[in-house]
């Protein structure tokens, strides 16, 4: 059965990236970059990570492992424009995902045809069409959120996500992008229960994978009376 996942590493503070690059300067030289750079280090030093951007080198291990089962796993995606935008030339003719990707935005734009079978198609009528665009297109296999961010929250908070994996990092940065925060929406006596269904620990991150089991009322318990 075709499951819409995410996954996302983060700092131990919760945080994706850095404080938000604004205007017309290089984000490479921004705090958000350095920030992002800190807390996928271990990716990109990753065999299966360098093989799939033509990279040589790199670590084949537990992390490596991960990685190539995301891959391996997910039959489409789903991204945000701007994290479409910032990787279209970086990417080239031959983008890693091999899959359809679905680009949640507002500005409407012919599908982008790639080699290797990646395709970008701009919807520009919500996350909800997005990933049914998606779930259409997987042939039976996953749909992964590549994200950003931003997107992961939305697609959380409308309901439509089935496991989310945080990479987590031991680094805490302070400031910048968080994860979860209050976009999701929440009410104040509601929470998104989660169940870990895996963990897996190396030095450089810890890899937990949960099962989304959706919002639910937060309810007082009896504080060990027993009643």
């Amino acid at each position: 059965m075709t499951k819409v996942t995410a996954q996302l590493s983060v700092s131990l503070d919760g945080f994706y990236a850095g404080p938000r690059h604004e205007g017309d300067g290089d984000w490479l030289a921004s705090a958000e970059a350095a920030a992002f750079f800190r807390v996928t280090r271990w990716a990109i030093s990753a065999m299966a990570w360098r093989e799939r951007q033509g990279f040589a080198g790199g670590e084949e291990d537990v992390n490596s492992d991960v990685i190539r089962e995301s891959f391996e796993a997910a039959g489409a995606y789903v991204m945000g424009r701007r994290m479409a935008d910032g990787g279209e030339v970086p990417w080239g003719e031959e983008p890693p995902f091999r899959a359809p990707v679905f680009v949640v935005t507002h500005r409407p734009r012919r599908t982008l045809e790639r080699k290797g079978g990646t395709s970008f198609t701009y919807v520009t009528d919500g996350v909800e069409s997005a990933v049914a665009q998606a779930k259409a297109a997987a042939g039976g296999k996953d749909v992964a959120v590549a994200g950003g961010g931003t997107l992961v929250r939305q697609v959380l908070a409308a309901g439509l996500l089935d496991e989310l994996e945080l990479h987590i990092v031991p680094v805490v940065l302070g400031d910048g992008l968080r994860l979860l925060d209050a976009d999701l929406g929440l009410g104040h006596e509601e929470g998104i229960e989660l169940t870990p269904t895996r963990v897996l620990h190396t030095p450089d991150v810890t890899h937990v994978r949960y099962t989304v089991r959706g919002r639910a009322p937060l309810v007082l318990d009896d504080r060990g009376r027993g009643n």
